[in-house]
């Protein structure tokens, strides 16, 4: 059991990136981005080209750092040119355009890439381990996706709280016409919010290609365990949305270890749980 709360541990650290745009995305916009799983894809492929690229000559790392500032850039022009058209009381419309994206980019990757999965080599990092003691060891990998995990979840948590760009954020989220009125400029400060959340975006599909393969058709899949993590935590929570993660996480390796056919299904059965009793989630948003 306890093998299994570490693994479980693990997993979540990865939802949690998978979760973390989106909870970012919705927490200041209140835009629920149906494209997140691909995103989150697309910039696993991105890696996987840039190594292709460059051969033996870069690292992996390396070329995933570099694609960090590219996902700044289209995440940016993405809400500012696209996105901020969708924006209203009527949700349908960022819905409808996102889930077209989805449908773009799975269709994008399929004809540069095919439907085979990749992966991005790692140099035998993914395949290392560190034992705790008696036959229970854990991967080194795992354990460096949940130390990255950890950091973009506090330093948003800082940043919403503590500097000036969060404070806006907070404004346009409570009132956006009140916050345009003193002198903030909503689709300026929308655009900085979906440009972080694509740097979150690109960096879990990068771990998530150097975790597993991945293919082009896995990005509804991704978003599923997004979503469920967001909603389990509290829609715009950020350490709702960790501990929503981590929960999922063991909730599903709770599942293999009774059935390897059960773990997905027992965190379906989680999530449906706290739909029905707590829709607005374990840990509501909250700001400080």
């Amino acid at each position: 059991m306890l093998e299994t709360l570490v693994q479980g541990v693990l997993l979540g650290g990865l939802y949690t990136l998978f979760a973390l745009g989106q909870s970012l995305m919705f927490g200041v916009m209140r835009l629920t981005n149906t494209a997140q799983g691909d995103f989150i894809i697309l910039g696993a492929f991105a890696v996987i080209a840039g190594v292709s690229l460059t051969g033996d000559a870069v690292a992996p790392w390396l070329v995933a750092l570099a694609v960090l500032p590219v996902a700044f850039g289209f995440g940016y022009a993405l809400q500012r040119y696209v996105l901020n058209g969708t924006l209203g009381k009527d949700p349908l419309p960022s819905l409808v355009v996102t889930f077209g994206l989805s449908i773009v980019i799975q269709n994008l990757l399929l004809e540069l890439f095919s439907a085979d999965p990749r992966a991005i080599d790692t140099g035998g990092l993914s395949t290392q381990g560190i034992a705790l003691g008696g036959a229970m060891s854990v991967g080194v990998l795992p354990l460096v996706v949940l130390a990255i995990a950890l950091v973009p979840t506090g330093a948003l948590q800082w940043l919403f709280a503590r500097t000036a760009l969060g404070r806006s954020f907070r404004a346009v989220s409570d009132d956006r016409e009140i916050a345009e009125l003193m002198g903030l400029n909503a689709k300026k400060v929308y655009a900085f919010a979906t440009a972080i959340a694509f740097v979150l975006i690109a960096v879990a599909g990068a771990l998530q290609g150097m975790r597993t393969t991945v293919s082009p058709s896995d990005g509804p899949l991704l978003l599923l365990f997004a979503f469920e993590a967001v909603i389990i935590g509290g829609m715009g929570s950020f350490w709702g949305t960790l501990a929503g993660a981590m929960i999922l996480g063991i909730t599903q390796q709770i599942g293999f270890r009774l059935d390897p056919g059960w773990g997905i299904w027992f965190g379906h059965i989680v999530f449906l749980v706290v739909l029905v009793l707590r829709p607005q989630g374990l840990f509501p948003k909250t700001r400080g």
